[in-house]
């Protein structure tokens, strides 16, 4: 799905609506990795994943697909690789390879869980798929949604002319881009930043994006179609906003072409959070790959490494100033897996009223992309965030962090990840 976020066959236009990132990541995090290369060999190694691990089993006799004549293989195709449906997300800017079906009375599904992506255009005969693998990052692949007794995921690294550049920190990935549109889905390309992540201002968000919950007088760009609704929008903040479901929209298109009906703010901002940090993981991956086998050694990740953190621990995420609230599935869905401490505390803890989570740490840090870093980089990550969590470093870029919310990432890390130093334990 070339999630491209992008425009191409970027599923990934999935993601697609950036503006403006409040922080830099570091210097150099925009330069091409030449993943091409001995080192990484992108193009001639095979994936592997639930994707690859789900056509396996398709292969096998293992796992069957249902047909539906609404939808296709789409809901079919969901449940296998564990992604919720109530983490559907509509995108109406033409920013796909699918552009010439994308508009705001046709726009393109995205769903995601923690590892895989899946865009959805209602009567495309292609579904678009990307997962994030441990190793190589942003990986893309279509399936074609016609009834059959083979279905395949193929892989199409023709996605990585949007997906594997600046806006994807150099390495094969997803971003998420907010524009202003015309009528017909049209972006203008004027209107829009480089990435939208935790870290960017609601009021740049969303532009050619539905968006359904309630968010107070916080402003955001969604649900603005045409110059005369962004025009609108300056004297009466929100007239399209603090919706519950799409049909509370002022939009024409048909609803029940898709498995729900909300395109749902939380898991808007949980996704911008994930895709800049799998890049982020990617980057890293990348970064110690090639150092490793050039020096023996990564001492030189250090600039990354202090950016990682910052992102990793929510230290320039953009505060909130009102409630958030969204679909309950999927709210249910989100704060339902991952891990939990003896206390049954959780990084998947939403707090949504002054910022996304409870515990400024993000939930990726069990992931496998995390846990597939290298042996030596995992080690100075934990290193540097035992620091940080036990106030040993308390310089200012961490003063965000407060006594309280230290201590309780430290409890709940030192419980729920295995391969942590001794140090962490004493």
């Amino acid at each position: 799905m070339c999630l491209k976020l992008c425009g191409t066959v970027a599923l990934w236009a999935m993601v697609l609506a950036v503006s403006g990132v409040s922080g830099a990541d570091f210097q150099g995090s925009t330069h091409l990795v030449p993943f091409e290369e001995d080192n990484i060999l992108y193009g001639r190694t095979a994936a592997t994943g639930p994707i690859q691990q789900l056509q396996e089993r398709l292969e096998a006799g293992q796992a069957t697909l249902e047909w539906d004549e609404r939808f296709g293989y789409l809901r079919s195709l969901l449940g296998a690789l564990k992604v919720p449906e109530a983490s559907q997300m509509l995108v109406f800017s033409k920013t796909s390879f699918q552009r010439d079906r994308i508009s705001p009375a046709n726009p393109r599904a995205i769903y995601f869980n923690d590892e895989v992506y899946v865009g959805y255009v209602p009567g495309s005969p292609v579904l678009e798929f990307s997962m994030v693998d441990p190793k190589l990052g942003g990986v893309f692949y279509t399936v074609d949604n016609r009834r059959t007794n083979r279905v395949r995921f193929v892989r199409t690294d023709n996605c990585l002319e949007c997906h594997a550049g600046a806006k994807t920190m150099g390495v094969p990935g997803h971003l998420i881009r907010s524009f202003a549109t015309d009528e017909n889905g049209v972006q203008d390309l004027l209107s829009g930043g480089e990435v939208i992540t935790h870290r960017t201002p609601l009021a740049e968000r969303w532009g050619g994006w539905f968006v359904t919950g309630q968010h107070g007088s916080q402003i955001h760009r969604g649900n603005l179609i045409g110059s005369g609704d962004h025009a609108r929008q300056l004297k009466e903040p929100n007239f399209v906003g603090n919706k519950t479901t799409l049909t509370d929209l002022p939009s024409q298109f048909d609803v029940g072409r898709y498995p729900k009906d909300t395109s749902d703010i939380v898991a808007l901002m949980v996704m911008e959070h994930q895709a800049h940090l799998h890049n982020f993981l990617t980057r890293l991956q990348y970064e110690a790959t090639i150092q490793l086998k050039a020096y023996g050694h990564c001492n030189y990740i250090k600039s990354p490494l202090e950016a990682f953190l910052r992102y990793l621990l929510f230290t320039e995420e953009t505060p909130l100033t009102a409630t958030i609230s969204g679909s309950p599935e999927f709210f249910g869905a989100f704060q339902n897996g991952g891990e939990r401490d003896s206390r049954g505390r959780s990084l998947r803890e939403f707090d949504l009223k002054q910022r996304m989570f409870r515990y400024p740490c993000s939930y990726l840090i069990h992931s496998e992309p995390f846990r597939s870093l290298p042996t030596e980089l995992r080690s100075r990550i934990y290193h540097r965030l035992w620091a940080i969590l036990t106030g040993e470093d308390d310089s200012p870029e961490w003063a965000r962090l407060s006594r309280t919310d230290r201590r309780a990432v430290l409890e709940i890390l030192t419980e729920t990840i295995p391969d942590l130093p001794a140090y962490w334990k004493l």
